[in-house]
């Protein structure tokens, strides 16, 4: 039940064909085979990304409950012209290279910082043979999700090691001559909700309850310790109370409808930006169950895998015994991060 993000802090792209300009400042990163008006006039693009070594080290060793977790890349797709079918390419970088502060405008041409000539061995990037790679037929979601979990491993144990990762279109792409293929994804520079990212998940949840489980589509779940705001780096439990919509009548000297109720182990809880309705973190069977106890169900953000400044709605997802999908989307269930 547990989703923590860690943002880049610093990326770039570097171009073939704008070997010495820099692009540290650009708010897109391009990832892209461009074939202008002649064969000999192209231009390969590759991005280049690095995450904070503190804040892996940190979330790895202090937040991480247990040894097994998973780790992927998160970029989100601004533009792109594509083939059907490609393939990203995600690949650890062996040097240490400077952002800069260059744009793809900037008139006359930023060259102090990373380029694709500087400062390599090899122009274009000195890296790992090693591929991380995601595949994309012509209906996927193009956002990149790249399962990073060995390379996250690696730098947690070899943090001087850690130059980021560079991400390039296949071999086939970069060498065509003949047409222009790629993607374009928002930068760290971009000020949204959509920075390059680390998304770290685990499993923490509990469930054990002496409570009566909901069984019927009638039933209230109510977030009862919500607050309007949260400043960031807070770690909040919310705790879901759950009752049945229409109790049997009992004879009893409280109200029936004070007698709580526990939703299934099958529920899981969804985060959305309030603004864009974009997902932030996703319904997951393994990352965002709900926890149990005797006093009920609940469920911890860490808030500082979010951007603050922003308003975040909570959705509750459960799945019945009967196979019933129940999806509460309360309008109320929102709360704003603050810095």
């Amino acid at each position: 039940m547990a989703v923590y993000k860690i943002f880049s802090e610093k990326d770039t792209f570097i171009s073939s064909y704008r070997s010495s300009q820099n692009f540290g400042r650009d708010e897109i990163l391009e990832i892209f085979r461009y074939a202008y008006d002649t064969s000999t006039n192209l231009d390969t693009t590759r991005a280049l990304i690095q995450f904070p070594n503190s804040s892996i080290q940190d979330v790895i060793t202090n937040t991480i409950s247990g040894s097994a977790y998973s780790a992927s890349l998160r970029l989100y797709l601004a533009n792109a012209t594509l083939p059907a079918d490609y393939t990203i390419f995600g690949h650890r970088i062996t040097k240490a290279w400077d952002m800069g502060l260059g744009k793809s405008a900037d008139i006359p041409k930023t060259t102090i910082g990373c380029t694709w000539d500087s400062p390599w061995i090899t122009a274009g990037g000195d890296y790992n043979a090693t591929a991380y790679t995601q595949s994309f037929l012509y209906l996927d979601n193009k956002d990149i999700n790249m399962d990073v979990t060995s390379l996250v491993n690696y730098w947690y144990s070899n943090p001087t090691l850690n130059y980021g990762v560079l991400l390039k279109q296949s071999s086939s792409i970069e060498s065509n001559t003949t047409s222009s293929f790629g993607t374009k994804f928002f930068s760290m520079d971009t000020h949204t909700i959509y920075p390059p990212q680390i998304e770290l998940k685990w499993n923490d949840s509990y469930y054990s309850s002496s409570l009566t489980q909901i069984t019927s589509s009638d039933f209230v779940a109510v977030i009862s310790n919500l607050k309007s705001e949260f400043s960031e780096g807070t770690n909040y439990t919310f705790q879901l109370k759950a009752r049945d919509k229409f109790p049997a009548r009992a004879f009893t000297t409280t109200s029936v409808y004070l007698v709580p109720k526990r939703l299934p182990i099958t529920t899981y809880w969804a985060l959305k930006d309030a603004k864009t309705e974009e997902v932030v973190i996703d319904f997951d069977t393994n990352y965002t169950k709900v926890s149990c106890n005797n006093s009920g169900n609940y469920f911890k953000i860490y808030m500082d895998g979010l951007e603050p400044e922003r308003y975040y709605q909570i959705i509750i997802k459960t799945i019945l015994s009967n196979g019933e999908t129940i999806v509460i989307e309360d309008p109320l269930n929102y709360f704003k991060l603050v810095r």
